[in-house]
């Protein structure tokens, strides 16, 4: 009759042990998760700012564009001035 209170003090660790490695799993897993969740706000917060500089950008280059088109039309002028200057 020892062999019944053997084995229960055996099952009894074994399902200790499984308990623990369980705790320690959960563990593990909770700040995998709290780190997942921490990199993605900071992913989310370089996205919003990497939006804000996009837009940024295309309005500087829509003013680049714009000014570029200004000179152009002030050197066309200047060019037609300097070719009514060569024909008199």
């Amino acid at each position: 009759m020892e062999l019944p209170n053997q084995a229960e003090p055996d099952s009894l660790a074994a399902l200790e042990e499984r308990i623990r490695q369980t705790a320690e799993l959960v563990i593990r897993l909770r700040r995998e998760r709290d780190a997942a969740v921490a990199e993605k706000l900071a992913a989310e917060r370089e996205a919003a700012e990497a939006r804000g500089h996009t837009g940024r950008l295309s309005q500087e280059l829509e003013a680049l564009r714009a000014e570029r088109a200004q000179v152009r039309t002030r050197i066309e002028k200047l060019l037609g001035q300097i070719d009514a200057l060569a024909a008199s």
